[in-house]
């Protein structure tokens, strides 16, 4: 061979060196732009794996495990390099054994020609947490190139975790963009006044939200709804055709009670042949009906119209679903605040006899039958009407017991309440000057005696009448004193209970003839006083009986009958009382004058219902008088 071909040869074999490098260099920056927008987790990892692999020298295969921590899915394989058909049984125990030790591992292993080998895995770790494994099968080399190895799988594997983030914020994105999206459509509800207002600025927002051609919503009148707001128009005729076809394709939703979508693969059956119709006359291939739940049943429809190449997916629609559970009661209240006060009477009056009259609500149902029960048994029975008022004892009479001459307090032991007998001494005067004034008309009555004998000796006439007139007069002043000395011993008239007096606290204390020592009142003679209200005071006549409950006795009822009226008034407790008088039929033992209680009086019978109800009836009939001009 001549140099001419050997020169052909190199060149040629450069050639293909350079085409093969162009080719590679094609196939990684395919391998970049795909790793830069991946429409799957699959295709960003076998992106990766590849470019990893590829700036790593010596390795043979590679595969990414995935999986959840924490009793999650399993961890399985996503991406596998070169092909799926490589056989990776040894690149998964060295991955199971890393997620177990929680770290990375290097393993030799003889290979099918009997090379030296080594499996490499490292796990993808996130905030302590393990996601994934990455296993690789490298050719044999140094200690410090296995190293070399782990830390560009380590640097790799930042990679990985962007994945694993992105995700997440593509979980919490979500469900947060379709909050916003609820609460600004919430914004314009409690925005309006009216419930009309709302209505149509809720469909119209629902309407370019969602890039709707027409938005409608019904409301249940009478069992049917009624086209109440389309969005894009404040007013609008209903008796078209358009506007009944929507209202009986909402019926439609209304009678089945679920969301009604056309064209929906996967609502079968569900009835639709009402919103097919609707959708040729309105030329809107793609609608959607949700039902709006109210507090306690559903109260609309709201009915979503779309071009045909414009259909509703179940995403969309579990959002039309939620927020047709937050709308429906705003809405339904606003409807409710917006009517007429007798119109809301009617209609609570209405609500209360459905709930009455319907298959539930027990315990309503069983609260009106009693409370009926009970004013039919008043109004229909009859009771003794009795008139109550406050009561006091008091004896039938009462003696005085009097001081029978000018002096003062000597002696007394009993005091009011206590109980006499008839000649027992309540107290005792001092008698000590009536003694010194009797033995002072004694011994003037000796001397005259003696003047009288000695005129009687003289036989003067004239001095022994004087003298005769004079003794008469000291026997006079004599027992004029002796019967005064017993009435300082101050007595009892007659068996009873002293009610008032009390000389023990006043002894050697000056008193005068006549005044009043002590007040005694029988013990089988006593009265009833009663305090009648002015307002019962007409049902009280004499002759009619009662029964009186003193509160020294609360067990033993006594019998007595009115007397007499008074007919005068007293003040007390903020009202007007008459002082009626009773005797009593039956005296118990133990009864003392000043004991309280309450009595009834028997009027007659009356009807219960009046019986509780006059004392009020009689307080307005006088009211209305009052304000009466």
């Amino acid at each position: 061979m001549d140099r001419s071909n050997l020169s052909e040869n190199g060149s040629g074999r450069e050639k293909d060196l350079t085409t093969h490098e162009r080719a590679a260099a094609d196939d990684e920056d395919l391998l970049w732009q795909n790793f830069r927008n991946p429409t799957t987790v699959e295709e960003f990892c076998g992106n990766w794996l590849a470019l990893l692999c590829r700036k790593i020298n010596g390795i043979a295969a590679g595969i990414v495990l995935l999986g959840a921590p924490k009793g999650g899915p399993p961890y399985a394989p996503v991406a596998v390099w070169p092909n799926k058909r490589f056989d990776s049984k040894h690149l998964a125990e060295v991955a199971e054994r890393a997620l177990t030790e929680r770290r990375g591992l290097s393993i030799k292993r003889s290979g099918p020609d009997g090379s030296a080998r080594y499996d490499i895995a490292y796990p993808l770790q996130i905030a302590g947490q393990i996601y994934g494994i990455v296993a690789l099968d490298a050719d044999s080399r140094p200690q410090e190139a296995l190293r070399q190895i782990m830390r560009q799988h380590q640097w790799g594997s930042g990679w990985m975790g962007a994945l694993f983030h992105w995700r997440q914020l593509a979980g919490i994105s979500a469900p947060h963009d379709r909050l916003q999206t609820v609460v600004s459509i919430l914004s314009t509800l409690v925005s309006n006044k009216t419930s009309h207002a709302a209505a149509v600025e809720l469909v119209t927002e629902l309407a370019t939200r969602f890039s709707c051609d027409r938005v409608s919503i019904g409301f249940v009148k009478r069992g049917s709804i009624e086209v109440k707001a389309l969005s894009h128009s404040a007013q609008f005729g209903a008796d078209t055709n358009l506007v009944r076809a929507l209202s009986i394709a909402m019926d439609e939703a209304l009678d089945q009670q679920i969301s009604i979508v056309i064209p929906a693969p996967n609502s079968k059956g569900s009835i639709t042949a009402q919103h097919a119709a609707l959708a040729n006359r309105s030329g809107n291939g793609a609608i959607c009906s949700v039902p709006l739940s109210g507090p306690t049943e559903t109260v609309g429809v709201i009915t979503f119209e779309r071009t045909e190449k414009q259909p509703f997916d179940q995403e969309t629609v579990r959002l039309f679903e939620s927020l047709s559970a937050l709308v429906g009661p705003i809405l339904e209240l606003q409807r409710r605040d917006d009517r007429w006060l007798f119109r809301k009477a009617m209609d609570a009056i209405a609500a209360q006899v459905r709930a009455l009259v319907g298959p539930r609500h027990v315990a309503m149902k069983l609260t009106v039958f009693v409370t009926v029960t009970l004013l039919l048994f008043l109004t229909l029975a009859k009771g003794n009407y009795r008139v109550s008022a406050k009561a006091v004892i008091e004896p039938a009479s009462r003696q005085a017991v009097v001081a029978a001459y000018n002096g003062y307090v000597n002696t007394s032991s009993l005091r009011a309440g206590d109980l006499v007998r008839k000649n027992q001494m309540l107290a005792q005067l001092d008698d000590r000057e009536l003694k010194l004034e009797r033995s002072k008309w004694q011994s003037q009555q000796e001397q005259t005696q003696r003047q009288y004998y000695e005129a009687l000796g003289t036989r003067n006439a004239a001095q022994v009448q004087v003298l005769t007139a004079q003794i008469a007069q000291a026997k006079a002043q004599v027992a004029l004193i002796e019967e005064e000395i017993k009435r300082t011993r101050v007595t009892a008239p007659m068996d009873g209970v002293i009610v008032t007096g009390d000389l023990s606290q006043a002894l050697g204390a000056p008193v005068e003839r006549g005044q009043v020592l002590f007040e005694l009142a029988p013990l089988d003679s006593y009265r009833i006083i009663l305090q009648v209200d002015e307002r019962q005071i007409g049902d009280v006549v004499v002759g009619q009986h009662g029964r009186l409950v003193l509160a020294g006795f609360a067990g033993h009822p006594l019998n007595f009958s009115v007397r007499r009226l008074t007919p005068v008034s007293i003040s007390g407790e903020g009202r007007n009382f008459f002082r009626v008088e009773a005797g009593l039929e039956n005296v118990a033992d133990g009864l003392r004058p000043g004991m309280e209680g309450v009595a009834k009086i028997e009027v007659d019978r009356r009807r219960l219902i009046w019986i509780w109800t006059h004392e009020f009836v009689d307080w307005l009939r006088l009211k209305t008088w009052s304000w009466l001009p």
